[in-house]
């Protein structure tokens, strides 16, 4: 290929590669950190000062806070100048920028590379403090990986990127790992020659001023060191939100899930197509001996594949990296076709192809077919999302309810922002502040009775008078305890629409609003209103026909169901809680066919879930394993669904294959969870391995599992009764002895 025509066919797969980005990057706002960011900002203006402690919940008032306040003013004053329309248009910059800057020295292989990885970069790019992390992570990429091959990058840009990256967003950590990275490759260059150690030493000498000065860069924000603590802070955040939110659980790696990369109009397979076009451009580097483009490339994938937040960052590698190794791969291939007319023609098909695949996908983000298919309420264009309940928020406002307010996780900081500082929250999506043990109380209120005495306690506790809770199924509710607080005689509605509701304590200085407001959750009108546009009325009345279910309005539900699946009838995450309200409805075969619908138009472990539950209350048992199979592939925690399905097996008298199961979650079983639970749930495994070993016959496996099982709850006295049987059963009689004497001590203690 001639250097103009690649030269050309470069400029026009970057010009596709930033037109999809910008239309993949153009949504509206949806992330539920962006409220508390906004609302802590307001605080600073109003005040004129940084907070260095709680300002927004009454849970956690006063208790330290530290997180950089840059990305939150500039959210704030980007609402103030244009609304959330202009907040959204930050966000395609983000995306648009971030393949900007990854193309500024790129090849047709990195174009090509590019345009397959928007889908990631949308992901981390939308309107948050995150989004600043990844448009300077690439940029820091950019240019560390410049100067290691040409010693001549604008490295004085990194201390100033650096000093607005401390106080944009504690990713900031990533960029001085890139620096540490790149000073080590130098020095690994030092090994291999004269030559090379000269090269090194040079950018090395020319180097080490910026390098130093942007660790010290980090210094220049309002905590000084302390924005180090809150980082510490952050990280520790991290490893107990493994265990529960998606965002940073590993990606599946089994065949099921990689299989849909090649789907053209799926997008959620884009990770494994960027992990196999890294690994082919890592083994590529290590035949040509560039071991540092190859370390990079292939140690990449570890996080990647481990956290599915680290997508866009792993992103930014593979553009940079691996296009450049892919870059010579395609010319080596192509030098075995000897006709160049013919390598023209394979260029450009590929190429066509790219663009093909670019098209079919901006069409589907245009007219929402992307955002209908997911479970995903965004729709493209710029404002504000739908599941937002700025309705019942202004409710709450303009009729004055009393303080304080019950929310959930993810209603939060929308709340925060829509009615502080008059109405302090309960919690928002600040896992460092909370704690997990606010976020464990805050879970089982979300699925306790509103009448049990834990939700009285708190309610006591906090003074809570008003319930407000966002209904959309955009990270929604347990669908049963909309249901018990419409039935309950603590808590009355006083506003319901198809997204959200509102509920007053039921106490005397609250009985003349809820005369005035009292809602009938089996009659109220739902949805409230209907807007035409068919993202709106999509999303209105796929909510609608959730809520519905929710309150068993079954014939209404089933209606609002149809008439979202009549605007889009591949919307996958409908036809799943269709079969859920079918199911409920006793039209069993229908259920079924509607989850498989869901399943063949997008696997997913909370289909198969579903599906599998729908089998045990049919007890057809054995159909229920196969789903929960299916379930674990998918799942990002699997290491439950295995559990779970080793104690169904063992129920279906199969012990090899519930042994199988548990060995399966013994082994994945994350030290986080270990460290959560106290062991339970590693007790519970074991518990299902000794029952396992025993139904096989082998007495001496079986005992040393319930040794382990009973040594992790020392202080329950069953399992050690259950390891004195099986002491018994091996003719251990002193053990025996001794196990049943300290379950009888443990059991006299309790009492």
């Amino acid at each position: 290929m001639s250097s103009t025509l690649e030269r050309w066919l470069f400029y026009v797969l970057a010009a596709v590669a930033l037109l999809y980005a910008f239309f993949a990057g153009l949504r509206t706002v949806e992330d539920f950190d962006l409220g508390w960011q906004m609302a802590t900002a307001r605080w600073m203006v109003a005040h004129h000062q940084v907070p260095k402690f709680d300002v927004l919940s009454y849970t956690m008032a006063g208790q330290p806070w530290n997180y950089p306040v840059g990305s939150e003013l500039i959210f704030y004053r980007a609402w103030w100048l244009g609304g959330f329309a202009l907040i959204s248009w930050i966000g395609a910059a983000a995306c648009v920028g971030t393949i900007a800057i990854l193309l500024r020295r790129g090849t047709v292989a990195s174009a090509a590379i590019a345009i397959i990885a928007v889908p990631l970069v949308a992901a981390r790019t939308t309107p948050r403090a995150d989004m600043f992390s990844v448009v300077l992570f690439a940029a820091y990429l950019s240019f560390l990986w410049e100067n290691y091959r040409t010693g001549r990058a604008r490295l004085w840009l990194l201390p100033v990127l650096m000093v607005a990256w401390a106080n944009l967003h504690f990713g900031f950590a990533s960029g001085l790992t890139l620096v540490v990275a790149y000073a080590a490759a130098e020095i690994f260059e030092m090994l291999f020659g004269a030559e090379r150690r000269n090269a090194a030493q040079r950018k090395l000498r020319r180097a080490w001023p910026w390098l130093a000065a942007t660790f010290l860069a980090t210094l220049i924000n309002p905590w000084g060191w302390n924005i180090y603590h809150g980082l510490a802070l952050e990280q520790r955040a991290y490893q107990q939100g493994k265990l529960w939110i998606n965002e940073w659980a590993a990606i599946p790696m089994h065949w099921e899930p990689i299989s849909r990369a090649i789907l053209v109009r799926q997008t959620g397979g884009t990770i494994y197509l960027m992990l196999a076009i890294a690994v082919i451009g890592g083994a590529f580097a290590l035949f040509r001996g560039q071991w540092i483009a190859a370390i990079l490339l292939l140690g990449a994938t570890y996080p990647a594949t481990h956290a599915v937040r680290l997508g866009a960052v792993f992103a930014c590698v593979v553009v940079i990296a691996g296009g450049e190794q892919w870059s010579p791969l395609l010319s080596s291939v192509g030098e075995r076709i000897r006709s160049q007319r013919a390598r023209q023609a394979i260029a450009g098909a590929l190429a066509l192809g790219l663009m093909v695949l670019a098209a079919v996908r901006c069409f589907d983000l245009v007219t929402n077919r992307h955002y209908f298919s997911s479970d995903d309420e965004a729709v493209f264009g710029a404002g504000l999302c739908s599941w937002f309940p700025n309705v019942a928020a202004a409710f709450v406002r303009v009729h004055h309810l009393p303080p304080e307010i019950f929310n959930t996780y993810a209603d939060g900081g929308y709340l925060s922002w829509s009615l502080g500082p008059d109405y302090p929250i309960y919690i928002d999506g600040r896992d460092t502040l909370y704690g997990p043990a606010h976020l464990a109380r805050h879970t089982e209120l979300l699925y306790g009775s509103p009448d049990s005495a834990a939700w009285q306690e708190e309610a006591n506790r906090y003074n809570i008078n008003t319930v407000v809770l966002a209904l959309a199924r955009y990270d929604g509710l347990p669908p049963t305890l909309l249901y018990s607080l419409c039935n309950s005689t603590a808590w009355r509605p006083v506003y319901l629409d198809e997204k959200s509701a509102v509920f007053l304590r039921n106490t005397p200085q609250n009985t003349a609003l809820i005369q005035r407001f009292n809602v009938n959750c089996q009659t109220a009108a739902l949805p409230a209103s209907i807007d035409e546009y068919s993202g709106a009325a999509f999303n209105v009345w796929a909510n609608s026909a959730i809520t519905l279910a929710a309150l068993e309005r079954n014939g209404d539900a089933q209606d609002a169901f149809k008439k979202a699946l009549a605007i889009d009838p591949d919307a996958a995450f409908l036809h799943r809680h269709y079969a859920d309200l079918l199911f409920a409805m006793g039209r069993l075969d229908d259920s079924e066919r509607e989850y498989q619908t869901a399943i063949a138009l997008e696997p997913s472990a909370d289909t198969w879930g579903a599906l599998a539950r729908s089998y045990m209350k049919r007890n057809r048992l054995t159909d229920a394993a196969d789903a929960m199979e299916h379930e674990a592939l998918f799942s990002p925690r699997p290491y439950l669904i295995w559990q779970d399905l080793g104690y169904l097996y063992l129920q279906l008298h199969q012990p090899e294959d519930a042994l199988k199961a548990l060995n399966k979650a013994a082994a994945s079983t994350p030290a986080a969870l270990r460290a959560a639970d106290n062991g339970f749930f590693e007790f519970k495994v074991a518990q299902g391995q000794a029952a396992a070993w025993e139904a096989l016959g082998n007495v001496e496996k079986a005992t040393q599992y319930q040794e382990q099982a009973a040594n992790l709850e020392p202080n329950v006295p069953a399992p050690w009764r259950r390891l004195a049987k099986m002491y018994e059963m091996s003719g251990r009689a002193q053990d025996a002895e001794r196990a049943r004497a300290h379950a009888a001590e443990v059991e006299k203690q309790q009492h």
